[in-house]
């Protein structure tokens, strides 16, 4: 039994111009200890995934449907005091710009020790003495001055690994890190990263990691979702994803990520585009949701969605097109 396994998960939002299908039919699953990244452009239904995922989607406007299951229970079943039990405790969200997730009239230390106190009871004494050791384990200098801090005396840095310590503080079996690194640096990005993977090896949680950028996908996931217009388009191991996407919209992607160097060898060539536009979410799409901007589309793309099918071991794909390993395709 997967750590997190979702099926047919729907998220729609009721508004005055229609319903947007923002999440529609995504199914995946997490291992326990594993590294899964969630990528897509903006408005691709990452961030709802997650979100929902949390329940922490507001009903009205927005309806969850499907299946969520954590260990075996699911979730869209309990009611909000039992979900309260699972969030920051069980499950935890590293949300994607810490300055309007931290708030600014409590220290770091009074907002780490809360979870502490909500779900472990320690009194305040303790759970200042635990926000320490936190951020020491996050790698935060002088951490017993920084605890009485707030939030807009620490660096973007600072304030990100603090969101850490908050994500971790009670050990969850689930961190979700929703763009943890995008306001940052590249300096600074390869530090949380860094930091990711040494935490994940000391606490052994398994991290859904939320992102567009595929070079963090490279540097720390195992295993890859890419999601376009609400539905998941394509699923892989790290390795076999990036040496041979089999989606058309995955090797877009791809192609429009810089080579680095390329410019030095002779072989620079102008970056890939993706023409046209992200089909509305308000409307129903009947074929496959990326026709409108694949250069291989045919009447049956835009007339039949096409199932998400086994390509090769592993790795499956949402097109009638997708070339399929031989072992398979016999």
């Amino acid at each position: 039994m997967a750590l997190l396994e979702i099926e047919n998960l729907q998220t729609h939002f009721r508004t005055p111009d229609g319903i947007v299908r923002a999440v529609d039919g995504v199914s995946f699953q997490v291992e326990a200890g594993e590294t899964l990244a969630v990528v897509g452009e903006s408005g691709c239904g990452k961030s709802v995934t997650a979100m929902s995922v949390l329940r922490l989607i507001p009903e009205p406007p927005g309806k969850i449907a499907g299946s969520i299951r954590f260990n075996g229970r699911e979730l869209l079943g309990l009611s909000e005091r039992e979900m309260r039990d699972i969030r920051g405790n069980e499950i935890s969200m590293i949300f994607q710009e810490p300055m309007t997730s931290l708030n600014p009239v409590l220290t770091v230390g009074w907002q780490i020790g809360e979870t502490l106190r909500l779900h472990q009871g320690l009194d305040r004494r303790a759970a200042e003495a635990r926000a320490v050791e936190m951020l020491q384990l996050v790698g935060i200098p002088e951490a017993a001055r920084r605890v009485r801090e707030y939030p807009h005396q620490l660096s973007g840095g600072m304030r990100q690994r603090v969101m850490i310590a908050i994500a971790l503080a009670c050990n969850p079996k689930l961190l979700i890190a929703d763009e943890p690194t995008t306001a940052l640096d590249v300096t600074i990005q390869a530090q949380i990263l860094d930091l990711m993977r040494d935490l994940k090896r000391r606490v052994g949680a398994a991290i859904v990691l939320i992102t567009h950028d595929l070079g963090v996908v490279a540097e720390v996931a195992e295993r890859v979702v890419v999601m376009y217009a609400g539905r998941k388009v394509e699923e892989a191991p790290v390795g076999p994803l990036f040496r041979n996407p089999r989606h058309p919209y995955t090797q877009g992607l791809l192609g429009s990520v810089p080579k680095l160097g390329s410019s030095l060898t002779g072989t620079a060539t102008r970056l890939q585009e993706i023409p046209g536009l992200v089909p509305s979410l308000k409307q129903r799409i009947e074929g496959c949701v990326f026709a409108s901007r694949c250069p291989y589309a045919t009447d049956l793309c835009r007339e039949v969605a096409p199932a998400l099918e086994a390509k090769a071991p592993g790795h499956a794909a949402a097109c009638h097109y997708a070339p399929r390993e031989g072992a398979l395709a016999a």
